[in-house]
């Protein structure tokens, strides 16, 4: 997805005159080509998170469309005044990428762990927010989006599906229609989820739009009243707008990054084999709710 980002995003600038870029300090190899035919145009300001999104709230209030790149927890966690109070408040207009996200950067310990960052940034009435599952995804949905009103949260992942299908920004796509029961994948988890109901009835929501929320083909695909949400960050952040939308009595399971610190050495696959993060587990919880 990163190198998609890249390309999506040089694309964007050499078409795009009010486009700018602001680099955290990674990525400048990647854009070194853009920093050369666009200098006035792609910043690298360094490690200043805070100093930076509140620099872009300045740059969107002079008609540039800002996009702001660099590590989930740092752009997130140290950042959430500047985005609350700058663009928020404000109603500016522009889009953060960032990388890392949950626990990409395993090795790194919780310093660079950010399983919050979208269950922080939906506390922010006007923050969209979009988890592709492929580079694919990402090169749409940005495409889509980049220019819109509000500020956009895009969270790129190491991992990404096998499975491909069109998606389109603020849009739920149906994968698999079953009777018994519904599970959510959020991004690059489809893959987990096809797998682990390979064999069971039930239905595959695939979501890559948080917010805005397709809340009309999520509630007309839950006739079981039974759900399953799989999310790659801490759970609960679209789970009272389904409720709220659903008319009805509605049975909620969630298998998303457990809230506790990661203290445990390895990659990300071993925190997810550690915390029962997998397709097993995705299909027991499935079939608990089956059979209740």
């Amino acid at each position: 997805m990163r190198k998609q980002f890249v390309t999506t995003v040089e694309d964007i600038i050499a078409n795009d005159q009010k486009t700018v870029l602001m680099l955290g300090d990674i990525g400048v190899f990647g854009f070194r080509r853009s920093f050369e035919l666009y200098p006035s145009r792609v910043y690298n300001i360094g490690i200043l998170e805070q100093a930076t999104i509140s620099m872009a709230a300045g740059l969107n209030m002079t008609g540039l469309t800002p996009i702001v790149h660099t590590i989930a927890t740092f752009i997130t966690e140290r950042c959430f005044e500047q985005i609350k109070d700058d663009f928020g408040y404000q109603k500016l207009n522009g889009n953060i990428v960032s990388v890392g996200g949950s626990y990409d950067y395993a090795a790194l310990g919780c310093t660079h762990h950010a399983p919050d960052d979208v269950p922080i940034l939906m506390n922010i009435p006007t923050v969209q927010v979009v988890v592709p599952g492929t580079a694919g995804d990402f090169d749409s949905l940005f495409r889509q989006s980049y220019s819109n009103r509000g500020l956009r949260y895009y969270r790129l992942s190491e991992r990404e599906n096998e499975f491909r299908v069109p998606v389109k920004f603020g849009k739920a796509n149906v994968i698999k229609l079953g009777r018994k029961a519904t599970v959510i994948a959020v991004g690059p988890l489809l893959d987990k989820a096809l797998v682990a109901v390979k064999n069971l009835d039930v239905t595959v929501i695939y979501l890559t739009t948080v917010r805005p929320l397709d809340t009309k083909t999520i509630t007309a695909n839950l006739s079981s009243g039974k759900l399953l949400i799989c999310e790659p960050y801490y759970s609960g952040s679209i789970t009272q707008e389904i409720m709220s939308a659903f008319k009805g009595t509605l049975r909620i399971d969630h298998l998303g990054v457990p809230k506790k610190f990661l203290v445990n050495y390895g990659t990300a696959k071993d925190h997810d084999r550690h915390m029962g993060f997998t397709e097993k587990e995705i299909n027991r919880r499935v079939k608990e709710l089956i059979h209740e």
